[in-house]
């Protein structure tokens, strides 16, 4: 492997008033000790944006991660999805008590599963009970290529978590019903639906939905790499950069950049992108339940209370090659999109969450203290 150098950069609007050479010790460590092949963050405090990175962009090419890169951003994606829900939801196009049985009429039965019981709102918040379609590999390793209908067929193959609003539990087959739902309803494909409804109105021209099987990222972006969850520090390392994403679509397929993924967000708290009501909607969190500690989520989007009380909002995501947490404050001022090209970690951190979360209380908990 090419030897990581670590870099850091203020964007053009940039100054010296905040300080972010904790983050950057971080990032440096993420390298040095955790093992990550490369790590970026992107920070933006109202119109100041800073940016910063370690490691390396191509473990053969080397080469620096730079803001203007692309990465696959897991499942981020939830928000996008959410967000254009929540809009054709404002536009009465759908509404959130509406039951799954009469939006996809058959998609959803059997194993305990009854569609008449399970509202949108239950899908968009984690509430629905609907088996995990992901937590069957087996099934997921029969084809190079799904469609959302197959997904949900592997859903449904499995048994209901509980009964509909009765726990939580995360289901990425929550989230290809709702993208089928917005497909069923405009008659559109989904991804046109997030380029024109968000990705354009906000300029994210580095973020996209790709469509269909392609294997591609478009545009300037890092190698990713997996070890294809395995715990041995030995374990093999592989490019997984070109990747079929069709088994995670709306659930987690997207592509975009952090300083795109600061603006949606930025945009998204601060009330820009949703009418008072659905805003409202979209924060109304339950407890997420044996997931990530100390957090909530909404419909879409989570919180999560750092140690010592800051609670950040926003949303991670995590898929083979590439992990990404994007959090900042209530009101989406301060902000910031942390991104490594790897999926794994060493040294002291389990994963890359708990390298993200120390991201989280450099920037946003000593700023709190200004």
């Amino acid at each position: 492997m090419t030897k990581p150098v670590p870099r850091t950069a203020p964007a053009p609007s940039s100054t010296a008033e905040n300080d972010h050479t904790a983050v950057e010790r971080l990032l440096d460590r993420a390298v040095t000790e955790g093992g990550v092949p490369g790590i970026l963050a992107e920070a933006r405090t109202g119109d100041l944006r800073w940016f910063g990175s370690a490691g390396v962009a191509d473990t053969e090419a080397g080469g620096a991660r730079l803001p203007e890169h692309r990465f696959r951003i897991g499942s981020i994606t939830k928000t996008f999805v959410a967000v254009v829900v929540l809009q054709l939801v404002s536009e009465r196009k759908l509404g959130l008590d509406d039951t799954v049985a009469q939006l996809l009429p058959g998609a959803v039965r059997g194993n305990g599963h009854d569609a008449s019981r399970i509202t949108l709102r239950q899908l968009l918040n984690n509430t629905s009970g609907i088996f995990d379609y992901t937590r069957d590999q087996e099934a997921l390793s029969q084809r190079e290529s799904y469609s959302p209908e197959q997904l949900v067929q592997i859903a449904m193959s499995g048994p209901a978590d509980f009964e509909p609003g009765a726990g939580w539990a995360y289901s990425n087959t929550n989230y290809v019903l709702a993208g089928m739902i917005v497909e069923r309803v405009t008659g559109r494909r989904l991804a046109d639906e997030i380029t024109q409804r968000i990705a354009q109105p906000l300029g994210l021209d580095g973020t996209y939905l790709p469509r269909g099987n392609d294997q591609s990222i478009r545009g300037p972006h890092s190698r990713h790499y997996t070890k294809l969850h395995q715990p041995d520090p030995g374990a093999e390392i592989y490019d997984v950069t070109e990747m079929d994403t069709t088994p995670f679509w709306a659930a987690g397929g997207m592509i975009s950049t952090a300083g795109n993924l600061n603006e949606f967000f930025a945009a998204l708290l601060g009330g820009r992108l949703l009418p008072a009501e659905q805003q409202r909607e979209m924060f109304t969190t339950v407890v997420a339940e044996n997931w990530i500690p100390r957090t909530t989520y909404g419909l879409g989007v989570s919180s999560v209370t750092l140690p010592g009380g800051t609670t950040a909002w926003g949303m991670g995501g995590a898929i083979f090659g590439s992990w990404s947490y994007a959090y900042g404050t209530r009101d989406g001022r301060r902000f910031i999109t942390t991104n490594v090209n790897g999926d794994w970690t060493t040294g002291g951190w389990d994963d890359p969450i708990g390298i993200f979360t120390d991201v989280l209380r450099a920037e946003l908990c000593a700023n709190d203290q200004r």
